[in-house]
């Protein structure tokens, strides 16, 4: 393995990792706005229950994702040094709005929210909340408005190999920006509500917790109905989209290796093991024309082929078709495990369903790798430039850079981490298994919590309004 390959695979690495937990808490911090929310309007205790239970594994998570991303930034300068050079003037700014906008609203909230539902009033509390689920989503926008530049870039001038800012408005919503964000917030939502609606079941089928697990499933149920099928579009544009900016990248992804003869459209792989130096599959099962009418919508179009570019233009093949079928083949999984549940619920048999309560435990992770899928798909897909059609990989790497200096990082990379974060996971599994507790201390000020007031009035979220205003 050379350098390049090696920094490659650290790189991946460490963003593979720590994409999880940002895209755990991105889903988690509005859950937990939910929840205080009908606190505020119910004053029923197992609401706040829920959302104690849910901010200690929100804190925990959160912690690690700062961990695991704050290395990420000296690889730009150690490993790929050349990319900071050409195209630091477009995503250095995009980076930087990401922390002044995002990262410091997070932090400048995220200590009352953890620590001072006694010392603030309810309201305030509620305020704090909203600012750091908002953070996160602002987060999300900035760092998915600098990947997509680097797959669909416009809006830059390029002299000298240097890419220099033109029109802000163009890079940030570049082509692929709006399908990529929608899909990925969905992805993060995804897969926070299969692991609540999983920790649910398991709590269902323990027999512990039960009133709360109901309340955290039936939620889940509702949310998947609306998210799922939602995703399932918006994936469908997102492929639109990439067809019509990287067609090679789509190509690979189905396994696609040659033009189709006129009329007969492109069939649909369902699976294949691809050969690169062959530019064939083996063992391929397909289902004719099915491709063309998913991806151009009628029954005989084409798309351009990986033999259409020359082999050093092709991405590698098999990663990005195993990939893509994992996350395709998990959605499905998702949103039948959420049409069975509903089914289930309707007729008032949720809790005796064990086939529907082990569907949710054994996906309640599955977020997570759909994820991940989906990431390798984008990233390995567009293969070998790391600037879309502009620059190269192979070209951004750091001159001069040994293959013993990189995979000694990376080796110790791998090693600290396992060790921080593994007990990090150790310590949010004990968390899990101990489950929400009845009774914890709801907010300063809050009599109504305590004495079963009414619930909060039209005239009482006036007061929010007016308790947070500057």
């Amino acid at each position: 393995m050379d350098a390049l390959l090696l920094s490659r695979i650290q790189f991946g690495f460490l963003i593979s990792f720590h994409i999880l937990f940002p895209a755990f808490t991105i889903g988690l911090a509005s859950w937990l706005v939910f929840l205080e929310w009908r606190w505020l309007r119910t004053r029923e205790g197992r609401w706040w229950d829920l959302y104690k239970f849910w901010s200690k594994v929100f804190a925990t998570s959160f912690g690690m994702g700062v961990v695991s991303g704050i290395v990420m930034s000296f690889q730009f300068g150690t490993n790929w040094s050349v990319l900071s050079e050409r195209a630091g003037n477009v995503l250095g700014p995009l980076l930087s709005y990401e922390v002044l906008s995002a990262f410091f609203l997070e932090a400048g909230f995220l200590g009352v929210m953890l620590f001072g539902a006694q010392k603030v009033r309810p309201a305030v509390h509620f305020f704090c909340t909203v600012m750091v689920a908002l953070g996160t989503l602002i987060s999300t926008f900035w760092i998915v408005a600098a990947i997509s530049w680097m797959h669909t870039p416009q809006g830059h001038v390029l002299a000298g190999g240097v890419f220099s800012p033109e029109d802000w408005w163009r890079i940030v919503f570049n082509p692929s920006f709006p399908w990529r964000l929608t899909h990925m917030v969905l992805a993060a939502f995804i897969t926070t509500c299969f692991v609540i609606g999983g920790v649910a079941a398991w709590y269902l089928r323990r027999g512990v917790h039960r009133e709360m697990a109901l309340t955290m499933l039936r939620l889940s149920i509702a949310f998947g109905a609306i998210a799922v099928p939602a995703q399932v579009l918006v994936g469908d544009g997102h492929g639109l989209n990439t067809l019509a900016h990287q067609p090679i990248k789509v190509a690979a992804m189905e396994g696609h290796w040659r033009a189709a003869a006129d009329g007969t459209g492109v069939p649909l792989v369902l699976f294949a093991v691809p050969r690169q130096a062959e530019a064939r599959n083996d063992y391929e099962v397909a289902i004719p024309r099915l491709g063309s009418l998913i991806l151009t919508h009628s029954l005989d179009g084409d798309i351009p082929a990986l033999t259409s570019v020359p082999p050093e233009d092709r991405p590698p093949v098999a990663p990005v078709f195993y990939a893509f079928r994992v996350m395709v083949g998990i959605g499905v999984l998702m949103l039948l495990v959420v049409v069975a549940s509903a089914w289930a619920w309707w007729r008032g048999r949720l809790e005796q369903s064990v086939w529907t309560l082990r569907g949710w435990q054994w996906l309640s992770g599955s977020g997570f790798v759909a994820l991940l899928a989906g990431w390798w798909v984008t990233e390995i897909g567009r293969q070998p430039w790391v600037v879309h059609g502009l620059l190269r990989t192979r070209d951004a790497v750091t001159p001069g850079l040994q293959a013993g200096a990189v995979a000694s990082s990376l080796a110790a990379y791998a090693t600290v981490y396992a060790i921080i974060f593994g007990a990090g996971m150790w310590y949010l599994w004990r968390l899990l298994k101990k489950g929400p507790q009845v009774g914890e201390t709801p907010p300063a000020r809050s009599a109504g919590a305590r004495t079963g007031a009414r619930p909060l009035s039209a005239a009482g979220e006036a007061d929010i309004a007016v308790e947070t205003a500057p």
